[in-house]
């Protein structure tokens, strides 16, 4: 009879994940899960059964300050990924506030209530963006995890973000991932930028030359299990795949894969300001991140190429 000895990094059996049934922390949960973890999602929906082995489900409403002080009590160690979709809506006034509210006081909040309540968490793995960094400078580096964030609406957001998920390091290691555009097939960005390819066409935001700092989902969902497990990561870390690419670039990788493309074309950027407002800043910038402290941590990445990421997509 043969024993199976299941060694946890850092003594870690049970995680919790906030935004844990969103595109991203489904995959987060599968991989935790699939790995031997407990983990207990924390949302803001009743309870669910999803019939995964390990996977339960806790009480987390940060605007009216509720959470489950039971099952934080239980935790090994936290990735928190919950806050309001900055793309979902057109920014308006109010949609502003429920960003910048859901993340910066909400983090606030499970922070606070990881102090007092969650003597046995020992790593906080949180999310910001790419969003920190302004427009990339004509002939400059990429920008790097020691660049000075932008001071526009969206590097307000995630300074103040961050500086909240770094209070976490008073009491455990905590790693601050800086979130790339991800690429998946079920969701964000990408899924909606290849819509009208059923009716042949593809449109080009801009003029196509922004640089779009990108990493596929699944990398991404991994990287977030890295860096819980790493014992050497600390800090802030860019999730970005080694190898940008600009629009004209992506345009081009899925005219190669798609059958039946027949034409992009470029949609001026006066009307892309119409349409999403203060949003269309996000998308007409170009903004460079580099992913060489993420590599250096260890961190292999499974989709470095624009190519070979669009290939999976578009099959899935």
């Amino acid at each position: 009879m043969r024993l199976i000895l299941i060694i946890y990094p850092e003594n870690m059996q049970t995680i919790g994940v906030t935004g844990g049934t969103g595109l991203v922390g489904k995959r987060i949960v599968k991989l935790l899960a699939d790995k031997g973890y407990k983990v207990i999602v924390f949302t803001r929906g009743q309870q669910r059964n999803t019939g995964q082995k390990g996977v339960e489900f806790a009480e987390w409403n940060a605007a009216e300050n509720k959470i489950d002080i039971a099952a934080l009590s239980r935790l090994d160690g936290i990735i928190h990924l919950a806050g309001e979709s900055v793309a979902a809506r057109r920014w308006t006034e109010q949609q502003k506030a429920l960003i910048v509210s859901s993340r910066v006081e909400g983090t606030r909040f499970l922070v606070a209530q990881l102090r007092a309540h969650a003597p046995s968490c020992k790593v906080f793995v949180g999310a910001s963006a790419i969003g920190y960094y302004g427009q990339d400078v004509q002939g400059g580096a990429p920008f790097t995890e020691e660049n000075k964030h932008d001071k526009g609406f969206l590097g307000d957001t995630c300074a103040r973000w961050e500086h909240e998920e770094h209070a976490a390091a008073q009491m455990m290691r905590t790693v601050i991932l800086r979130i790339g555009i991800v690429l998946a097939a079920d969701g964000g960005a990408f899924k909606e930028l290849i819509k009208p390819t059923v009716f042949g066409v593809l449109p080009i935001p801009g003029n196509g030359r922004q640089v779009m700092s990108w990493i596929h989902a699944d990398d991404l969902a991994a990287l977030f299990v890295h860096a819980l497990e790493q014992a050497g990561m600390n800090g802030t870390f860019n999730a970005v795949a080694p190898v940008p690419a600009n629009y004209n670039e992506i345009a081009a990788a899925v005219a190669a894969t798609k059958k039946g493309l027949l034409f992009s074309f470029h949609v001026p950027a006066f009307v892309i300001k119409l349409v999403l407002g203060g949003m269309s800043i996000e998308v007409l910038k170009s903004c460079t991140a580099s992913a060489e402290k993420t590599v250096a941590s260890g961190f292999r990445h499974k989709y470095t190429v624009l190519a070979d990421a669009i290939k999976d997509l578009m099959h899935k």
